[in-house]
């Protein structure tokens, strides 16, 4: 426990604005042992590539005892501070997204994603439900003893077209407050690549701000030069490499 304790503290410490923490996603054991030859900091996993790497659909179609022991998995092949993407929390109320937390802690996270996209009720949740979800998986945390980084993920940009994303700052600013009083340690916008849109998130954000990277969005020197704190890769590895599996595969059958 103090060793995870010790993991989250430093996985903390690397959000950085300015200088931001580059989490090359990985999937299972194998990816994460490779993203770690690499020389990165720490492991984060995506949900769509750990659920189709499985052959399942994302949106929680993974059962959840499935995406634990794959965690585990990835934990034990690695050193690095492991953060998971639990996509909504697995469960309908608070106490149940709290659950979730505690069980993926308890098998060796320092973090985890929790998105306010509602498998229930449509797009988004209410930024005062999903507060409510943050808090209980921070009751968690600290019941465990963990100092746990809460990545908030807004699906704000992610649910609407790129001609709408300006009006829609000053809601995702305001969500990022909400969850900041609710315990996250970090904004997660994806499907944002406006230059000017990003700097205007990053400058009005409590919350060290993390992009996903993507063939439409700033380069990594650029979004440091914003001032993001986290770059993240999201499925785009696992496409890569299931590309690449492809590609050999026919050619091996030619």
């Amino acid at each position: 426990m103090s060793d995870q304790k010790t993991k989250a503290q430093t996985f903390k410490a690397l959000h950085v604005p300015g200088r931001p923490i580059i989490l090359f996603n990985a999937w299972d054991a194998g990816s994460a042992k490779a993203v770690t030859a690499s020389g990165a900091k720490a492991i984060a996993t995506g949900s769509w590539s750990v659920a189709a790497a499985h052959g399942f659909d994302d949106g929680e179609h993974m059962p959840f005892d499935l995406a634990l022991s794959n965690l585990e998995r990835i934990v034990t092949a690695t050193g690095l501070p492991v953060t998971i993407d639990l996509e909504s929390g697995y469960g309908t109320t608070p106490e149940d997204v709290g659950a979730t937390v505690a069980r993926a802690l308890q098998v060796g996270a320092i973090g985890c994603n929790l998105e306010d996209s509602s498998r229930e009720t449509g797009p988004l949740r209410m930024a005062a439900d999903q507060a409510s979800r943050l808090k209980s998986a921070r009751n968690a945390a600290e019941r465990l003893g963990i100092p746990a980084f809460l990545n908030a993920r807004t699906d704000v940009f992610l649910a609407a077209s790129s001609d709408m994303h300006e009006g829609l700052v000053e809601e995702a600013l305001q969500r990022a407050r909400t969850y900041a009083d609710a315990g996250a340690d970090g904004l997660f916008v994806p499907g944002l690549v406006d230059e000017k849109l990003i700097a205007r998130v990053v400058e009005g954000s409590p919350l060290p701000v993390n992009i996903m990277a993507s063939a439409s969005a700033p380069s990594a020197v650029r979004l440091a030069e914003l001032g993001v704190a986290r770059i993240s890769h999201g499925p785009g590895p696992y496409r890569m490499m299931m590309k690449a599996l492809e590609s050999a595969a026919r050619a091996a059958l030619l």
